[in-house]
């Protein structure tokens, strides 16, 4: 968990993406449209934040549908994304299979 005072500027971070370990996107809590108190505090009207909980706020350039030609995820894909100061998750893409 990260504490308050860990991070001098929530509104100054930079944030990154790497796709099969190569860079895909890269930009900043800076150029969001909405801040980020704006969107804890517009959330917070609706429900209670714990610590741990994750707000989807949007992406940087750099999207799969805006590349030419578009690239999308595959399965197999392996994603590596982070906030500085945050930390950093790994994901790795699989099949969807239905059930029956």
């Amino acid at each position: 968990m990260v504490t308050r005072d860990e991070i001098a500027d929530p509104q100054d971070l930079p944030l990154w993406l790497n796709l099969n370990g190569r860079p895909q996107q890269s930009g900043s809590t800076a150029r969001m449209i909405f801040g980020v108190r704006e969107l804890v505090s517009y959330i917070s009207r609706y429900m209670t934040l714990m610590p741990g909980d994750i707000i989807s706020s949007g992406t940087p350039p750099g999207v799969g549908l805006g590349q030419k030609p578009p690239r999308y995820l595959k399965a197999g894909d392996q994603m590596e994304l982070g906030i500085a100061g945050l930390g950093r998750q790994r994901q790795r893409v699989v099949a969807f299979e239905p059930t029956t």
